[in-house]
């Protein structure tokens, strides 16, 4: 069985909708994983939306593109879990969600504590923004 064979069979048996470079890293050396992961989403398999992360994607009815098969917060959330990095919802979102606020919070803001992250989480045009206790809305 080819190695791309075998990384593609993985990728599909997975639930998780992320999947992490470092994952195939017992598959193959670094330069193979990166050939095929590149390939994949060229052919439209994957989705890349950070450094060494990628998403499943399907095929927009619409554009006939591919796209993510989640959403921004769906693909962070579990990012940042198989990065054990622990997130939590923005105070904009925590204020509308205890009913503290009407206002409906727009584009995705994710408070991460007293942690600085600098990774960039894009999937289509949305870009993910972080907020810390110690500052809000960096990104």
């Amino acid at each position: 069985m080819k190695f791309e064979d075998r990384m593609s069979r993985s990728i599909k048996q997975r639930a998780s909708l992320v999947v992490l470079r470092s994952e195939f890293s017992n598959m193959g050396s670094d330069s193979q994983v990166g050939r095929v992961l590149a390939r994949f989403v060229a052919n439209g398999l994957l989705v890349r939306v950070s450094k060494g992360a990628f998403a499943k994607a399907r095929i927009n009815q619409y554009t006939g593109q591919p796209t993510p098969a989640g959403t921004l917060e769906m693909i962070a959330a579990e990012l940042f879990k198989k990065l054990n990095i622990s997130i939590a919802p923005s105070t904009l979102v925590a204020e509308y969600n205890s009913g503290k606020s009407t206002q409906i919070p727009m584009g995705t803001v994710v408070n991460t504590g007293g942690r600085r992250i600098t990774r960039k989480v894009t999937v289509g045009n949305n870009t993910l923004v972080y907020e810390n206790a110690l500052r809000t809305a960096a990104g």
